[in-house]
């Protein structure tokens, strides 16, 4: 059934509708399957997110048109499609008025990813309006607050240095705090690894009773704060709270220290939510585990991964795993950090729209995977600061002479960068910067050719 007289609109205006203010503004990718002409399935596609039936029914009336997704552009040659959806059409909680992510992705992303004349749709940006934008939690901590911790400036803090304890499974509480330990004698912050939780062979109470032992170890021989992010994931509510109420419970003192990481992909936007709203004092730290099998370049369908950095920012995301924008081992481009202003900046550009955060608290990059002390710097001039949380997994414990000093050699590649340094020249007085261009030699011999002569002494 053609629906195009009812779910299309191409004399909409985007500046028109963007001025009105009442839609919420979806850019996406589009295919239909052969034999389906271009406007006839994007205003099926339109229906199914909104109003419409596969038939006309009598329960239909002006209000329900009225409420309508409509069709305001397409571009069959580029395989683009826009699509407004009314503001009403939007679930809202009935304790308190406020907007869920869940509806968003239930319109948006729903019944039309499974369309039998669609071959394929993706979400590559979206716009909202002032007037649903409010009714979003947004973060409630961020960077700030961990810098604040840190007894670093509020403004321009620089990185904070991290790792992920590996092996990430197969560790027993007493070394994984040992390593806690380690890093923390020349770092600042430490993650759970997404699997990590409460194993047969490493109880998360035994577990964490031991880290934050560590922890004030660590400080009292530095002199330092640090940072703990714990894993609180769970399918059910009532166990994130009893963890997130037992760790804090068990760091005491240092309780302002920990961060919740939540993994927001795999338990869905309800379990962000959970512990953004049950502990507001806390970092609340996205990890994306599982995206790939929709935001992936590879992907047809789903949405990118500036769709879901941009929706973690809604949902109350402090921080969000942005990929490493080409300078580690995930897939990414420099470009991504497109997706990084996105997320930290008031007034951003993504793909398709501009959006205004109406002052909604930033969302902080963090950036792991395959980093290390010598892809830093490049990382950095990339991204034009280094306001971010860095997690060096590999690139920590993978030095030579151990997480301590892979933990300083990060913190000397951020140093050298913030001084404009060269790194190699700056490697010569730093032993363990230096000796990171003996731990990671690939790296080395690629980003920095000659260095071997250089720090010839200096790694010995």
């Amino acid at each position: 059934m053609d629906q195009s007289n009812r779910y299309a609109r191409l004399d909409l205006n985007e500046a028109d509708l963007i001025a009105g203010g009442r839609h919420v503004l979806v850019a996406y990718i589009m295919k239909p399957k052969a034999g389906y002409g271009y406007l006839e399935t994007a205003a099926h596609f339109a229906a199914e997110s909104s109003t419409g039936t596969n038939v006309e029914v009598s329960t239909t009336d002006d209000f329900t048109r009225g409420v309508d997704a409509l069709v305001y552009e397409i571009d069959p040659d580029k395989e683009e499609m826009k699509i407004a959806y009314p503001i009403e059409l939007f679930d809202r909680n009935i304790i308190d008025g406020r907007a869920m992510l869940a509806s968003f992705l239930t319109l948006a992303i729903g019944n039309n990813q499974g369309m039998g004349d669609v071959e394929y749709a993706k979400m590559y940006d979206f716009w909202l309006p002032p007037a649903y934008l409010r009714l979003f939690d947004g973060p409630s901590m961020n960077i700030e607050d961990m810098w604040r911790v840190l007894e670093r400036p509020m403004q321009n803090g620089g990185m904070v240095v991290g790792t992920i304890i590996k092996p990430k499974l197969g560790l027993r509480p007493q070394p994984f705090a040992d390593a806690c330990y380690e890093f923390w004698l020349g770092g600042d912050f430490i993650k759970n690894d997404e699997p990590q939780g409460n194993q047969v062979f490493a109880p998360l109470k035994e577990t964490i009773a031991l880290v934050a032992d560590a922890m004030k170890r660590a400080q009292d021989e530095t002199g330092e704060a640090k940072l703990f992010s714990a894993n609180i994931t769970a399918d059910d509510h009532y166990e994130m709270l009893a963890r997130g109420e037992y760790i804090l419970e068990t760091f005491a003192e240092n309780a302002d220290h920990v961060a919740f990481l939540v993994d927001g992909y795999v338990a869905g936007p309800a379990a962000v939510t959970t512990a953004r709203r049950a502990f507001p004092g806390q970092f609340l730290h996205y990890h994306r585990a599982g995206h790939g099998a929709v935001t992936s370049p590879q992907a047809k369908r789903g949405y990118t991964a500036f769709v879901h950095c941009k929706m973690s920012r809604l949902s109350g995301a402090s921080g969000i795993h942005t990929g490493t924008m080409g300078y580690g081992k995930m897939e990414g481009e420099a470009d991504d950090k497109n997706i990084a202003y996105m997320l930290e900046r008031d007034s951003a550009d993504g793909p398709y729209y501009h959006q205004e955060w109406q002052g909604m608290k930033a969302t902080t990059p963090i950036i792991s995977g395959g980093m290390n002390a010598l892809r830093l710097p490049g990382f950095f001039t990339n991204l034009g600061h280094s306001n971010v949380i860095q997690t060096s997994g590999g690139g920590a414990f993978g030095h030579v002479d151990g997480g301590t000093a892979g933990a300083k050699s990060l913190r000397q590649a951020h140093d050298a960068w913030m001084a404009g340094a060269n790194l190699v020249d700056y490697a010569k007085e730093h032993k363990e910067l230096a000796r990171a261009f003996l731990s990671f030699e690939k790296d080395a011999d690629a980003l920095y050719p000659g260095w071997r002569d250089a720090l010839a002494s200096a790694v010995a």
